[in-house]
């Protein structure tokens, strides 16, 4: 069986493909990954998607889009592609050893927060620990939060999130920033944001919801406790395409290149969400490009009638 279309990922862009597509009755496959609903599985509430004035909890949020799909006819496999093959047609995906054709192809396969790795983050990531500043910042009014990070993005969510917390203050590995210069000395002026050269978080403690961090300094090897409410992770994503390379353009930072927003360079496939999106990173701007990416895959079968 040749399927009309099959979607990569379970998040916020390929599900509003899936909802699209189902109800133009081209009934997709949507292989979703082990990980479905990406990285609003890793939220708790979130408060700035459109159509929920009190908020919603991020998993709630995709279980809901989830049961819209399969109103509509969308099925779902719960594993991950572990191949394609877009040069010849039908395209192919390879899913637990299991071929399966389709006419087209819309990938939404997202990409992953790079975290610190240390053994203590992954029990207050949603409960203090983000990835997230623009998504999460407003859940630290008049709080005092860490940024970790020296890069651009780092100066940027610092910068934010003094819209909101009591003080910022970012924690750097190294003695001076990587961001471009704008950006570092911007950040330097704010009197709200301090910094915490040569160190690194070793520890997050708390409760429910953070309560502190242990830092060490990476010259004297000292460690020193701070109170504090709030961890932002601003080292950088991971888009997932490693099964794309030498299919598709990829950009230096490995995100799929494209034209007209959804285009690639193949016919019949098509990109939505944050694996093409290494700026905006939103629920609700990924959920858009996967409405784009469905109208153009009702484009690519009303051209072929």
């Amino acid at each position: 069986m040749v399927e009309k279309v099959i979607i990569l990922g379970g998040g916020p862009a390929g599900l509003s493909a899936a909802i699209y597509t189902a109800r133009e009755g081209f009934q997709p496959l949507v292989i979703s990954g082990f990980a479905t609903g990406g990285q609003l599985m890793l939220t708790t509430l979130v408060e700035n998607i459109p159509g929920f004035p009190d908020g919603v909890m991020g998993p709630d949020f995709v279980m809901q889009m989830r049961k819209q799909a399969e109103k509509f006819g969308t099925r779902f496999i719960d594993s991950n592609a572990t191949a394609v093959d877009l040069k010849s047609r039908p395209f192919k995906v390879i899913v637990d050893g299991n071929v399966h054709e389709t006419e087209t192809l819309v990938i939404a396969t997202g990409a992953n927060a790079k975290w610190l790795g240390i053994d203590s983050e992954k029990a207050f990531i949603g409960h203090g620990v983000s990835s997230c500043a623009t998504c999460d910042g407003a859940l630290f009014r008049n709080k005092n939060v860490i940024v970790v990070g020296g890069g651009d993005t780092a100066m940027e969510d610092s910068a934010f999130l003094t819209r909101f917390a009591k003080s910022v203050t970012i924690v750097h590995r190294r003695d001076s920033f990587k961001a471009s210069k704008i950006m570092a000395d911007r950040v330097l002026k704010n009197p709200k944001i301090k910094v915490i050269w040569n160190s690194a978080i070793i520890e997050i403690k708390g409760d429910v919801s953070v309560k502190s961090v242990s830092i060490r300094n990476l010259s004297s090897n000292e460690i020193t406790e701070m109170p504090i409410d709030g961890v932002f992770v601003a080292i950088g994503h991971a888009p997932n395409t490693e099964i794309f390379k030498g299919q598709l353009d990829l950009s230096q930072n490995g995100y799929i290149s494209t034209t007209e927003e959804v285009l690639t360079g193949i016919e019949g496939v098509y990109v939505a969400g944050d694996v093409a999106d290494s700026f905006y990173r939103q629920a609700a701007t990924a959920s858009g490009s996967g409405v784009k990416a469905a109208l153009r895959v009702r484009e690519y079968f009303q051209g072929k009638e």
